[in-house]
């Protein structure tokens, strides 16, 4: 069963995740609080006072999507020293925004989450865009006039070409129009659970993280239903086996209709697990 007090940090995040206008900032701290027992209220308070620190050293109006593009590479990118590195996909504190803001590293997505957030307060018309394999940010208009940036690269500014060849590097595939839409803050947040649990599943000893990983993900509005199988499997894994079993039960019901074989071998697994009861 959860502690209360995990049960406490969930609800909120299910009803942050829930707002008309959902707290991209407030969110990834609330992924945070799941990662580092010692991050409190405190500590989501100096983050977002961060957040607007940083926000205050940007020129007011410096000009069109270049001119916001280049200040907030000289603020971010330069005076503060937020990029990354191939050292950062090994750290699950790279995915966790208010480390990143005290280290200024992380992955492109993070990265991204405190450039967007930055930018934002600052007033710039910002918005995030997920590149397969790696996440960006855009100034301006994106059906329009803008300009692609990399806070990875320190905020190296991007040709369409630079675009398409970071596709074709991490798909083998061209850049399509469709990739270049913006991601709402719950696709960000989505796809920051995601890569955390990719972090942990290459890490069998992390099945702790793995599960709130998916825990979170499966309280936003829109997922994938196959993560509620991933959570059931990781239940059995860790010894839950009747909490296992009656998810798996439950999964089988949901994908019945449509994959009816699909669904009684994980019934027989269900089966299984009880068996490890007896």
């Amino acid at each position: 069963m959860p502690h209360s007090d995990e049960t406490s940090r969930h609800r909120r995040f299910a009803e942050a995740a829930r707002e008309e206008r959902p707290d991209l900032a407030l969110l990834c701290l609330l992924v945070g609080m799941e990662a580092d027992p010692g991050l409190d209220e405190d500590g989501l308070d100096r983050a977002q006072i961060e957040l607007d620190r940083l926000a205050g050293l940007v020129p007011f109006s410096p000009g069109g999507p270049e001119g916001w593009a280049a200040a907030l590479a000289r603020v971010l990118g330069g005076e503060h020293g937020f990029r990354g590195s191939g050292a950062d996909y090994r750290r699950l504190e790279s995915s966790l925004l208010h480390e990143v803001l005290e280290h200024r590293r992380g992955l492109p997505i993070l990265l991204s989450v405190v450039w967007i957030e930055v930018a934002r307060r600052a007033g710039a018309p910002v918005y995030g865009v997920g590149l397969p394999g790696h996440f960006v940010v855009g100034f301006g208009d994106p059906h329009g006039h803008h300009v692609l940036v990399d806070p990875f690269d320190g905020g190296r500014t991007l040709s369409p070409e630079d675009a398409a060849t970071l596709v074709a590097g991490a798909t083998g595939t061209p850049l399509a129009p469709s990739m270049l839409s913006p991601s709402t803050p719950l696709d960000i947040v989505l796809r920051i659970l995601n890569n955390i649990r990719a972090w942990a599943a290459a890490r069998p000893e992390r099945t702790d993280v793995r599960l709130w990983a998916v825990e979170l993900s499966l309280l936003l509005p829109s997922h994938p239903a196959r993560l509620r199988y991933e959570r059931a499997q990781l239940l059995v894994e860790r010894g839950e086996f009747t909490a296992g079993a009656k998810e798996l039960e439950s999964y089988a019901e949901v994908v019945a209709a449509v994959e009816p074989e699909a669904a009684e071998a994980v019934r027989r697994q269900a089966r299984a697990a009880r068996a490890m009861l007896n």
